[in-house]
């Protein structure tokens, strides 16, 4: 699903009121009767027997407040709607919600952040809305404003909070929270969900979103270019490589992983798993001989080989077996428990330097890249996915001090020509052109050591049976997303480890191919 910005929500605004001719109370209405329509969801009684307060702000995002409260009031709820903001600054559209709200006897009375009267009628609310502030917010809320006692209260409030278009506080282009921003249950969106919606802290404060259609002219809606979007199950679908009635091992493809060290056996075996979970016809594993063993032992799907090693780390001597074992093989998944020690990094390095395969890069085989980002520029016209999480990201120049995840890893892409799955919570894949996927699968249970190797596998097996980088990237990382929710469905995400992800894979693939 397209993902905007407020600038272009702001434009689909204007042309469908200025170009379409479109009355914008008639937006507003539509809008306020959605977001009253969630709160009374969200009731835990009949509406005569429960309370709402609506907290409102002084711009279009407030009216659609004031006009939600009426609605809420018009169905027996008792209501009390709050203005944190000044009278006289209200929108025109705000100013006529205003009017039709106190036609029914309710008046919208000015927020006081020490007027304990009000402060206990919040918290005490059944349902709270939140209108603060709309998509159009871009600075810090002030600590000492009305508008930061506003979100506090409704924070505290026992009852369910939905937001009218963005919870506030919430940076609609980033997801950065800017100083305090309400944590709703629900967020009743229009017409299109925003980038800050998705991705970010912003995801984490948005709840359930609900896109509401508005009246926005569906042509103008379609016509939207947006360079982010949501991964959903089509897209997943479409970016699985078809599987030939008549194929056989040699065709869907060769991977070869690489890496494991004393210490890091779990990782390649992790991956290699997983690349014959996804559908990988036949997968290598190269490791160091001193944990060949133990390897050997775990693989039954793979095949392990032992390679020259030193420390218990691979030797810049296994460079020239690899170097063949590469250019027999469809994809090369680098660096999962590949280790620090100095002469792993250098191998890391040539190989990746010379691999005229696309590669996965993961782990160390990522931090081999610090300060030698040259290497990875060099490889602009053949394909190279990255799976750094923060810390590996930072560590090779990414910058997330802002807060903007897309951004960066946007920025990152189209800096180093390289597709970049930017992982953690609603994980982020960049292209190079510029454009990001969104993640919308994964759960707690994936936020274990090992889980990242499961996504390498995953995403070279998708490069080995020929889906083109970005989509066997994003669609690895909703298939393991996904199986990572099915065997939290199994085990709890206490108790699914990595190697219970691997299992669910299958039932992943299922749901989509169904």
């Amino acid at each position: 699903m397209k993902l905007t910005t407020s600038a272009q929500m702001r434009e689909l605004d204007r042309q469908a009121i200025e170009d379409r001719g479109i009355p914008s109370i008639g937006l507003m209405e539509r809008a306020a009767k959605a977001v009253a329509g969630a709160a009374l969801e969200l009731l835990p009684d009949r509406p005569g027997r429960c309370t709402a307060a609506v907290l409102c702000g002084a711009g279009n995002n407030g009216g659609d407040g004031i006009g939600a409260a009426r609605h809420l009031f018009l169905k027996g709820v008792r209501v009390r709607a709050f203005l944190a903001g000044s009278y006289e600054k209200l929108t025109p559209d705000a100013l006529e919600e205003t009017g039709r709200l106190s036609e029914c006897g309710v008046e919208l009375e000015p927020f006081d952040p020490a007027d304990p009267d009000q402060r206990r009628f919040v918290l005490g609310a059944d349902v709270c809305v939140d209108a603060l502030f709309g998509v159009g917010l871009s600075r810090p809320v002030a600590p000492d404003s009305a508008y930061a006692a506003a979100i506090g209260w409704m924070n505290e409030s026992r009852g369910a909070v939905v937001a009218a278009d963005i919870a506030s506080g919430v940076e609609a282009d980033t997801g950065r929270i800017l100083g305090a921003a309400v944590r709703a249950d629900r967020t009743v969106t229009f017409t299109l969900p925003k980038i800050g919606q998705a991705a970010g802290d912003g995801a984490l404060h948005s709840g359930r979103v609900d896109v509401i259609d508005i009246g926005i002219p569906a042509d103008l809606v379609r016509g939207l270019r947006c360079p982010a979007q949501t991964v959903e199950r089509d897209f997943v679908r479409a970016a699985l490589p078809p599987r030939r009635a008549d194929g056989h091992k040699g065709t869907f493809g060769k991977v070869l992983v690489a890496g494991g060290a004393v210490g890091y056996t779990g990782a390649p075996y992790l991956s290699a798993s997983a690349a014959v979970r996804g559908g990988a016809g036949l997968v290598y594993l190269g490791v160091p001989a001193a944990i060949w063993a133990v390897e050997a032992a775990k693989c039954t799907g793979a095949m392990p080989f032992p390679l020259e090693d030193r420390h218990g780390a691979l030797s810049r001597k296994a460079l020239e077996e690899l170097r063949e074992r590469v250019k027999a093989c469809d994809v090369l998944a680098l660096g999962p428990g590949l280790s620090r020690e100095k002469e792993a990094a250098e191998l890391a390095r040539a190989l990746l330097a010379e691999a005229q395969c696309p590669v996965v890069l993961d782990a160390d085989g990522i931090n081999a890249l610090a300060g030698h980002m040259d290497v990875l520029d060099a490889r602009r016209d053949r394909i190279t996915v990255l799976t750094p999480h923060d810390g590996e990201f930072a560590r090779i120049g990414g910058d997330l001090t802002g807060g903007d995840r897309v951004g960066a890893a946007r920025d990152f892409a189209a800096a180093h020509g390289c597709v970049l799955v930017l992982k953690g919570h609603r994980t982020v894949t960049a292209s190079p052109a510029g454009n990001v996927l969104v993640n919308t699968t994964g759960t707690s249970a994936l936020a274990k050591g090992g889980s990242g190797d499961v996504l390498t596998g995953l995403i070279a097996a998708l490069l080995a049976q020929g889906a083109p980088a970005v989509q066997a990237a994003a669609g690895a990382v909703w298939l393991h997303g996904r199986a990572g929710e099915v065997a939290e469905g199994r085990l709890t995400a206490y108790g699914a480890a990595p190697e219970d992800v691997v299992s669910a894979l299958p039932e992943a693939f299922r749901e989509i191919l169904e």
